[in-house]
C-alpha cells in the first residue's frame, strides 16, 4: 500500500518523475489522461494514528488531499477504497475491531460525499472475520457505501489454500453479488508470512471464489501483486494463470478487471515493463483499469504514476483506451 523506500530515494524518484512528465509534455502527450483513479485510499486521523510508528509518521489523508492531486493530474474522478480491514488484521483486532471498522468505512463515505461528483466510497473488512457478512450487510443499505467493497486478502491472511478460508470468502462474494456490489480485491497473498502464492493460488480464485460473484464486476489490484513496482515472480505467476484464463474465455473472467495501481513506477526495468505489457494486451487493453494506490510516503501521486505508466512500450491507441476505461461499477 505504500512504499518502503529510504528517504533518499524520494528526491531520486520524484526527479525522475518530473522529468518524465516535462518529456510527455514535450512529445504532445501529455493531454491524454486518465478518466478516473480506480484505486485510491484516505485515512483518517485514527487510521494514521494506528499506522504511525516512531520511525516513521502517517499523514492523514482526506478529500481534500485527493482532489488536490487529481486536479494536478486532470483526473475527474476517484475510487475511495476504506482501509477499514487493517482494524481486522491478525495480531492488530482486539474486541473493539468492528467498532473501528465500522468507524472508518463511515468516514470513509463521508470523505466521498463531500465531492459526490468525484469520488464514490467502497468498504473494507477482513472477509474472514465473524462480523463480515453483517458489515457488509450495513454497507449495503448506506448510499454511500453500497456501489462496492474493497476486500485485502494480504492484510487479513486469506489462504486460497484453506477451505475453511475459501469458504468464508464464497460467502463474502455471494453476499455483494446478492447486492449487486462490486468487488476490488488485493488477491496476492501474504510476503510478510512467507504464504504460497502463484499461479495454483489464482487457479483456486477462479474455480472455487469467482463463481459467486457471476453477476458483478471484480477488480484484481495491481495486476494480481502489491507494488510498489512488479518485480515479484510470485504476482507475475498468478497474473499469468488469469491472463490464460481470459485468453480463454473462461466463464469465471467475464466481469474481471484488473488495475495496474503503483505496479509501474519510475524504476521500472525494460523486462518488466515488457511482462506489463505483455499481460496487458493478454487480458486486452479493455479490462485494464488505471489506479495509482494511496499518496503517501514514496508512492508516485496519480499525475506522477500515469506519467510513469506512459512510458511503458504500448501504442496510442492502448494508452488512450486505458485511459478512456471506466469501471461498470461507476456507470
Amino acid at each position: 500500500m505504500f512504499s518502503g523506500k529510504t528517504p533518499g530515494r524520494v528526491a531520486q524518484v520524484a526527479r525522475i518523475a518530473a522529468s518524465t512528465i516535462a518529456a510527455l509534455a514535450l512529445a504532445g502527450c501529455a493531454s491524454v489522461v486518465p478518466s478516473v483513479d480506480h484505486h485510491q485510499h484516505v485515512f483518517s486521523p485514527s487510521m494514521a494514528a494506528l499506522l504511525t510508528t516512531a520511525e516513521r509518521p502517517f499523514p492523514e489523508v482526506n478529500a481534500r488531499h485527493i482532489v488536490a492531486e487529481l486536479d494536478k493530474a486532470g483526473i475527474r474522478r476517484a475510487v475511495l477504497l476504506s482501509t477499514a480491514y487493517l482494524h481486522g488484521a491478525p495480531g492488530r483486532a482486539g474486541d473493539d475491531a468492528l467498532v473501528k471498522v465500522q468507524a472508518e468505512n463511515d468516514w470513509t463515505a463521508a470523505q466521498a460525499t463531500l465531492y459526490p461528483e468525484r469520488f464514490v466510497a467502497f468498504c473494507g473488512f477482513n472477509p474472514l472475520a465473524g462480523y463480515a457478512l453483517a458489515e457488509l450487510e450495513r454497507c449495503a443499505r448506506d448510499p454511500a457505501l453500497r456501489r462496492g467493497i474493497k476486500l485485502h486478502l494480504a492484510n487479513s491472511d486469506v489462504q486460497l489454500d484453506d477451505p475453511a478460508h475459501v469458504a468464508r470468502l464464497r460467502r463474502v462474494f455471494a453476499a455483494a453479488n446478492a447486492h449487486r456490489m462490486a468487488i476490488v480485491v488485493h488477491v496476492r497473498a501474504s510476503i510478510s508470512r512467507k504464504r504460497p502464492y502463484g499461479a495454483a493460488q489464482a487457479r483456486a480464485f477462479l474455480d472455487q471464489v469467482m463463481p459467486f460473484a457471476a453477476d458483478v464486476p471484480v477488480q484484481i489490484a495491481h495486476f494480481a501483486g502489491s507494488g510498489p513496482g512488479y518485480e515479484d515472480s510470485a504476482a507475475q505467476e498468478a497474473m499469468a494463470e488469469f491472463a490464460a484464463s481470459v485468453e480463454r474465455g473462461e466463464p469465471s473472467t467475464r466481469r474481471l478487471h484488473f488495475d495496474v495501481a503503483s505496479i509501474v513506477d519510475a524504476e521500472i526495468t525494460a523486462a518488466t515493463a515488457a511482462i506489463v505489457v505483455g499481460f496487458i494486451r493478454r487480458v486486452g487493453p479493455r479490462r485494464v483499469l488505471y489506479g495509482s494506490d494511496a499518496p503517501v510516503g514514496t508512492n508516485l501521486r496519480p499525475g506522477e504514476s500515469w506519467a510513469a505508466f506512459r512510458r511503458l512500450p504500448l501504442t496510442d491507441d492502448e494508452f488512450a483506451t486505458i485511459a478512456g476505461n471506466v469501471a461498470p461499477y461507476l456507470q
